[in-house]
């Protein structure tokens, strides 16, 4: 069953339609559902369909061929090009009379084996697209290469492209149709612990208990996800340890790059170039306080949750693990899993609050989110709001997230108020949410204000 992407691929069908040259560059990291947006999209359509593969440029070419061939004459021959510019020249042909798509998936392991392919695309462009049919997909997971190789200015394809997508993963909503079993907090959990990558959503089993599915995944040599993270980063990058000692003391703690660099103990400069690279790749996230730029404010933390997950709570455990003590490893988990949950319930919240601004809902017409912290002169101590939205220099929101069992005080609203005075706009709009609700001292004085609303997790309707 296909989920998702409603927009990609209204848009890829809004290209198809224009029955001219159109050239569409697909790419995103690994496992989050690429290849599968393209198979829905080529549904009942003319297509050619080829996978690169790491190996040399002959083999992909062989393989280009049969893919060439047995759509040309609905046979599987062994005939091959003697180049691909000589194959790419057949498909061109093929498109010069009826719509056609070409995909070539994984084109990094193409590009990197035939050194002129990308220059000979640009020829074939160049040479057919005023009165060609063809409609062109490069697909591909390594998204420096992508970048670099194919979207970049100095690229070789720069400038012939007709559009691109870079697929990010599901956000909460979305990943929900993948465990609509579970009751509305285990959904929260489970977002929390796999994040909104396709394959990783695919490992929950919405008949079973979130701890049944942490203890079959993550707890588990033998699953996939327990091994998920090093594999990815072996394909990724070339020094994986390195890497992983980023992830871990990031996951761990460590938010500011001096505490990361004396955790891995690496110069600052060194642990740079890594993190910018795990920024790069959608598993580490950069952030400041809202409105400051300034550098020495930076902090870093794991951006995709089953990272989160893994890195926070598997390490510590291996030993355990290996010895098929999953009961036991979940009991040490469990009672961090709500602290853990902090983090994921505020940007559930965000994800929430977008979607009231784009269905006219909220409060305020915000341009942007973010997270602030820094010190009030007040109380001289370090102090941080979890959502702050400014939609000019008078009007602005300020919002508090709370994901415990206990039902959230006046004192939580107090607090947000008074930290809300350090931002110097007169018409203030205040939202709270919490997983279990409100007290009833909460409630009156948010109904005195006028200017707070209450949302209980459970009432956060999309």
């Amino acid at each position: 069953m296909f989920i998702g992407r409603e927009r990609e691929l209204s848009n890829l069908n809004k290209l198809y339609k224009s029955d001219k040259f159109e050239f569409a560059v697909i790419y995103g990291r690994r496992r989050v559902g690429k290849t599968a947006l393209i198979n829905e999209f080529i549904k009942g359509k003319p297509a050619i369909c080829f996978t690169g593969v790491e190996t040399n440029a002959k083999q992909n070419l062989e393989n280009f061929s049969k893919c060439i061939l047995e759509y040309a004459s609905g046979i599987n021959a062994d005939t091959t090009f003697g180049s691909f510019q000589s194959a790419l020249e057949c498909v061109f042909e093929i498109a010069s009379q009826k719509r056609i798509v070409l995909v070539i998936d994984e084109y990094p392991y193409v590009a990197r084996a035939s050194k002129s392919l990308a220059s000979t695309l640009q020829l074939l462009i160049d040479k057919y697209k005023d009165t060609s049919k063809l409609f062109l997909i490069l697909c591909g997971s390594s998204m420096s290469y992508m970048e670099d190789h194919v979207l970049a200015y100095k690229a070789p394809l720069y400038g012939r492209r007709t559009a691109q997508f870079k697929i990010q993963p599901f956000d909460f909503l979305e990943a929900c149709e993948y465990f609509k079993k579970l009751s509305k907090e285990d959904q929260a959990l489970a977002y929390g612990i796999m994040g909104g990558t396709p394959q990783y959503l695919l490992q929950i089993n919405d008949n079973l208990s979130i701890e049944e599915n942490v203890k079959n995944t993550y707890l588990n040599p033998t699953s996939s996800i327990y091994e998920e993270p090093n594999n990815l980063l072996k394909q990724e990058v070339r020094e994986p340890a390195i890497y992983n000692a980023i992830i871990t003391a990031i996951a761990t703690g460590s938010s500011k790059m001096s505490e990361i660099s004396s955790k891995v103990g690496e110069d600052t400069s060194v642990c740079a170039t890594y993190i910018k690279n795990l920024i790069a790749l959608g598993i580490v996230k950069k952030e400041t306080p809202y409105g400051d730029d300034s550098a020495r404010k930076t902090i870093y933390s794991i951006e995709d949750n089953m990272f989160r997950f893994w890195y926070r709570f598997v390490p510590e455990n291996t030993s355990i693990i290996a010895r098929g003590a999953s009961d036991l490893a979940y009991k040490r988990i469990e009672p961090q899993l709500s602290n853990y949950m902090g983090a994921i319930f505020e940007d559930i919240c965000k994800q929430y609050l977008w979607k009231l601004l784009l269905n006219e809902k909220c409060t305020i017409n915000f341009t942007e989110l973010g997270r602030w912290w820094g010190a009030n002169p007040k109380t001289r101590k370090q102090e941080e709001i979890d959502i702050v939205g400014v939609a000019d220099k008078n009007t602005a929101l300020f919002a508090e997230c709370k994901w415990t069992n206990e039902k959230v005080d006046v004192n939580v609203l107090e607090k947000l108020i008074e930290r809300s005075e350090l931002f110097p706009h007169k018409n203030k709009h205040y939202y709270v949410f919490a997983k279990t609700g409100f007290t009833k001292a909460c409630e009156e004085l948010a109904k005195n204000l006028g200017c707070v609303i209450l949302i209980a997790y459970a009432d956060m309707n999309y």
